[in-house]
């Protein structure tokens, strides 16, 4: 949405900045919304009297996109008009305390987009790659990590070596469980339909019975030389999880990815501190205290940051910084929902930081490609920045509007999932 002017009707000005006499202010932050991958992505552009001058963010949240658009369009752009882009630190706070009622993943992912369009604003300003504000670059590539699913051990193992004959070395391995809805298996686990439209069940016990010995078989059979990944997206409770732990010792995972939900984060330094598998979290953090409370044991191996969802990359940065003092490491969330430009900001924070481990890589429809011109894809099993201006992804509303977000939106409805005994899971 444009901005007016608002001279000095400006709330809350920085007061250094008309001392310094800042020639470049924000003029407008505009949203869209498109669906080249099938999914919602919410796009924010802040533009500035420089003609030409923008960056661009992500605010993508499949499951609240359009509450998270009013936050930017009625409650955040209002803010921004006439401020200098460059106070990008007083800018996310001054966001931050705008709501009173501070955090949420609405306000997160509002903020995030906002604070990652003016990182990249900055950097096109300077004329220098993103990670050149970051301290520059500490490594060629990021490490990335691909999925495979399927029923049983010996499709899995086929698709792992197919993917390592792609260049990937870190593979997420998802094994359906039979008759279930299993998260990230596809294959054979239930009747398509009754997943889509929610009616087949999350069977917990089944899961533990089948999945690790599958996951230990995939292990036999590729050897030792392919990090093997496996995600539980939040689906145990603590006993379970212990034991899931336990029975999964040999498969010599590279890390197990959330395997308790944010509401039982307390029982990770018990588990921690039991079983020698790494654990990682973080993907449904929204809060930095999240994260910070897990780091102070430490009581994790992985940290899985959500760019947008965090806040942007002004908090993300400062929780990288403190995983490597704590000797946790990045495997960052980057699946398709996010956008190839919240994957190339993230890649951004990746390539410099010490801390960094791991980055999940997003493989993005054709479409995303044609409205996202620069779209990063792995290569050789692992993704590497653009070294122009920016973060490098640039955005053609024309093609955007060329692939509409379906309505009504149905993407938030994913998550609705049920036990066997009909009470409700978490997703």
């Amino acid at each position: 949405m444009p901005l007016p002017d608002a001279g000095p009707a400006l709330l809350a000005p920085a007061p250094w900045v008309d001392e310094r006499g800042a020639a470049v202010r924000i003029t407008a932050v505009r949203t869209f919304l498109t669906a080249p991958h099938g999914c919602p992505h919410l796009v924010v552009r802040v533009e500035t009297n420089d003609p030409g001058l923008y960056g661009l963010g992500c605010a993508s949240d499949p499951q609240r996109t359009l509450a998270v658009r009013s936050v930017i369009d009625d409650y955040v752009a209002p803010l921004l008009a006439g401020r200098d882009p460059d106070d990008i630190d007083d800018i996310h706070r001054l966001l931050l305390n705008s709501a009173y009622w501070r955090g949420g993943s609405i306000t997160g992912n509002a903020l995030g987009g906002v604070d990652t369009a003016l990182w990249d604003l900055k950097a096109k300003r300077l004329g220098a790659p993103l990670y050149s504000l970051f301290g520059g670059r500490v490594r060629t590539f990021a490490e990335a990590y691909t999925h495979v699913d399927g029923l049983d051990a010996a499709e899995l193992a086929d698709k792992v070596a197919a993917a390592r004959e792609r260049g990937f070395r870190h593979v997420r391995v998802q094994a359906a469980v039979p008759g279930a809805d299993t998260y990230g298996a596809h294959g054979g686990g239930a009747d398509p339909a009754a997943v889509r439209e929610r009616r087949a069940p999350w069977d917990s016990a089944g899961y533990l019975r089948y999945v690790p010995e599958v996951l230990t078989r995939v292990r036999e059979l590729v050897g030792d030389d392919v990090e093997l990944l496996h995600d539980v997206h939040e689906r145990l409770d603590p006993r379970q999880a212990r034991e899931f732990l336990r029975r999964v010792e040999d498969a010599r995972l590279y890390f197990v990815e959330d395997l308790l939900a944010p509401e039982d984060a307390r029982h990770f330094k018990r588990l921690h501190d039991a079983s020698p598998v790494p654990l990682a979290v973080g993907e449904l953090f929204h809060d930095p205290a999240q994260f910070t409370a897990l780091l102070a044991g430490p009581d994790i191996d992985f940290a899985r940051i959500r760019v947008p969802t965090l806040g942007g990359l002004t908090p993300a940065r400062k929780i990288a910084a403190l995983c490597e003092l704590t000797g946790v490491r990045l495997a960052p969330h980057g699946p398709a929902d996010v956008s190839p430009i919240a994957q190339a900001a993230t890649l951004a924070m990746d390539i410099s930081s010490h801390a960094f481990g791991v980055q999940e890589a997003a493989a993005f429809h054709p479409a995303a490609h044609e409205v996202y011109p620069g779209t990063i894809t792995p290569s050789d099993g692992g993704l590497r920045p653009h070294p122009t201006p920016g973060h490098g992804v640039d955005f053609d509303e024309a093609a955007a509007r060329r692939y509409p977000v379906p309505e009504p939106l149905a993407h938030d409805r994913w998550a609705l999932l049920r036990n066997t005994d009909g009470s409700v899971q978490r997703p």
